[in-house]
């Protein structure tokens, strides 16, 4: 049996790709394991999955000016240290990163101790992270086409990015019974982001009664962000976070409401679910999802909404003229060029891994 060594954190983004790669090498016969933070999100999700998870020591780098700075440089070398020593004991075939800043040691350890690394990249332009990475890696899979030219030499795969099968085969029936909604009136799913929007949540909050006059609301308001005074209102459901109920939620969704990151709207197309798209501004992001909300609106696959004007008012505007024009996004995303990005990747995971050890 061959180890794989699977590594990325700090958002959902960063780690639920990866489930999708896991469930099939694990059908495959592959022993995996992951290495991430101590505190990130991808420890717990390891665990509801039943994976091996290794903590390592981790520090984010930044682009601005923090004092946090002078100490974190010496986290992440800890962390190469740490990544090191995990896998000279577990002696992988080859490491995947899915990137986030927690990678960058593994990465950095997997080559010091000469095991082939596979990169996958989500958004359209590569992030700090996996720019420091990629020149130590074997190939880098891409999701959008515009991204091959970020990359230089030949590195560069467009695979598409690797959805999990369980999203695929939510049930709408299940959906509705647990937000207790009927099917006579369209389902809008409303999420920020692995920790929510406080901006989105004000948004529609402010003009619900508005909202439930034409749509029932599931809203996926990010933790701490239940509004108590309206856990009872008929027709709008609230949740701070939701795994395994998640592709049921999607499926008896009729729109979405969501953030632009990459693994999110990438669920949605392989869904065929008309979105609005209201990218993180870059003033609080390095400015990806911008990028990602354009190539999808400029493919006819998402309407996008700027957040700098968003109001309760623009954004009940901006779902109705989505409703009333579902058929034309459903029809774009029909004709789309898939690609089994799972598949994709496994052969480069076959094709760079180490030979068996006997």
């Amino acid at each position: 049996m061959r180890t794989i060594v699977f590594t990325g954190g700090g958002s959902a983004g960063h780690v639920t790709p990866n489930l999708a790669i896991i469930t099939r090498l694990q059908q495959l016969g592959w022993d995996i394991r992951y290495i991430g933070s101590a505190a990130g999100i991808e420890k717990d999700i390891m665990a509801h999955e039943g994976i091996p998870f290794y903590p390592i020591s981790s520090g984010k780098l930044r682009r601005y000016v923090d004092v946090k700075n002078i100490k974190d440089p010496f986290k992440v070398a800890k962390g190469v240290y740490d990544s090191y020593k995990i896998l000279r004991s577990l002696k992988p075939a080859i490491v995947f990163s899915k990137g986030g800043f927690v990678s960058v040691p593994v990465v950095l350890g997997s080559k010091m101790k000469r095991i082939p690394t596979i990169i996958h990249e989500s958004d359209m332009t590569p992030g700090l992270a996996n720019k420091l990475a990629i020149p130590f890696a074997a190939k880098v899979c891409v999701t959008f086409p515009e991204t091959m030219k970020h990359i230089k030499g030949h590195k560069a795969v467009l695979t598409g990015l690797p959805i999990r099968p369980a999203i695929l085969q939510g049930n709408a029936m299940k959906g509705l019974q647990l937000c207790d909604f009927h099917s006579q009136k369209p389902v809008v799913m409303v999420m920020g982001g692995s920790l929510g929007s406080q901006a989105m949540n004000k948004a529609l909050r402010d003009n619900l009664e508005t909202w439930l006059a034409d749509f029932q609301i599931v809203h996926i308001c990010g933790k701490g962000n239940l509004a108590s005074a309206l856990l009872d209102v008929r027709g709008y459901k609230q949740f701070e976070f939701v795994s395994d109920e998640l592709p049921d939620i999607m499926a008896m969704a009729d729109l979405v409401v969501s953030r632009a990151g990459s693994t999110s709207i990438y669920e949605f197309l392989a869904l065929e679910k008309p979105m609005l798209l209201i990218p993180l501004s870059r003033q609080a992001s390095r400015g990806d999802q911008i990028l990602n909300a354009g190539s999808f609106q400029r493919s006819g696959y998402a309407a996008v909404l700027d957040e700098a004007d968003l109001t309760g008012e623009s954004l009940i505007l901006a779902v109705r003229s989505l409703y009333e024009n579902r058929s034309s996004f459903k029809a774009a995303m029909a004709t789309r060029n898939s690609m089994d990005a799972v598949e994709s990747i496994i052969s480069l995971i076959e094709a760079h891994s180490l030979p068996k050890l006997v």
